[in-house]
């Protein structure tokens, strides 16, 4: 008995190998060279797929700048459709071939975003006659750099920010898209501060004879993530952006310095002493204040010196009722 099942086991396996050879030799469909395309045939599950394609595509692209110029950024691209559910698959090849095409023509900006969205639903259709695919997604993710004028000496240097651009259009044709920037500045702490200076001040008058005399805040170089929502009609561009992070916090780090700008660092951090509270409160403000942004979000960090734990803080747009 246990050799006959055996057996029959042996032969269940065989013929199971060779229905799946025959399954994969049996395609109906071809393409242009001959070659079987399984993706073009019709699938059985009739499940959809909302989002389908290919992630970390590494390739260098120009971008358009606010100021007119284009520069080379190396970027990592995620691309993808929605699948319907009698689709068997997409043409994952056609992502990255119809971004090259695309790339040699024009720079990358929203508009560029917008058409090449576009010409996913249109060219990885299955069949020319079909109707367009309901909705295409685009990642970009990229260094960014702008020129950081010094705070006092006659000098600037290159001060690079990590960008990511979402960008989705739905079956209307809508596009939609999320800018997320990560901005560093240094936080001092107002309880610190506040701590330093008293002692120093009870030094100078008699109060205490411990230490010398100075005592410093505990500071750190802190991260605040911002990601924005809009429309191509009312963009936000990346150089917007910074301009409303300095502006809500203006103690950004600082790319070249002399000892000029050094000392005026430590004086607009004597200025502004915030804790991760302060940041995420005034980024609402800020943020809330400009109508092209639709909606926004905000993960911030403080990296603490005094700490072996970091300080942070979630905030995003409160939505009216």
């Amino acid at each position: 008995m246990g050799d006959a099942s055996h057996n029959q086991n042996n032969q269940r396996e065989n013929e199971k190998k060779t229905q799946i050879g025959k399954d994969v030799m049996d395609c109906a469909v071809k393409d242009e060279t001959g070659l079987n395309d399984f993706q073009k045939l019709p699938s059985s599950h009739n499940i959809s797929i909302p989002k389908v394609g290919i992630e970390r595509f590494r390739i260098p692209l120009s971008y358009l700048h606010a100021d007119g110029s284009v520069m080379n950024h190396d970027s990592e691209v995620s691309m993808f459709v929605s699948l319907e559910g009698h689709k068997t698959g997409v043409n994952m090849s056609r992502f990255p071939a119809i971004l090259q095409e695309e790339a040699t023509k024009a720079p990358i900006s929203y508009d560029f975003i917008e058409s090449l969205l576009t010409r996913y639903r249109t060219d990885l259709r299955d069949f020319e006659d079909e109707a367009l695919i309901p909705t295409s997604y685009l990642d970009l993710h990229f260094k960014y750099p702008l020129k950081q004028p010094s705070l006092k000496s006659d000098n600037w240097g290159w001060q690079y920010y990590n960008v990511i651009i979402n960008a989705s259009q739905n079956k209307d044709g809508v596009t939609d898209f999320l800018l997320t920037l990560d901005y560093e500045y240094s936080s001092t702490c107002p309880c610190s501060l506040s701590m330093a200076k008293q002692y120093e001040e009870d030094f100078r008058l008699g109060k205490t004879t411990e230490g010398n005399g100075i005592a410093t805040a505990h500071s750190q170089r802190s991260n605040a993530r911002v990601q924005v929502k809009f429309t191509k009609e009312k963009a936000i561009t990346i150089e917007g952006l910074v301009e409303l992070l300095r502006r809500a916090i203006p103690t950004e780090t600082q790319s070249l310095v002399k000892r000029l700008d050094e000392q005026a660092f430590a004086i607009l951090n004597g200025e502004n002493p915030i804790f991760v509270e302060h940041v995420a409160r005034h980024l609402s403000e800020t943020l809330d204040a400009k109508e092209e942004i639709l909606d926004w979000n905000a993960y911030i960090q403080h990296w603490e010196s005094l700490h072996s734990h970091n300080a942070v803080a979630y905030i995003q747009k409160v939505k009216p009722l």
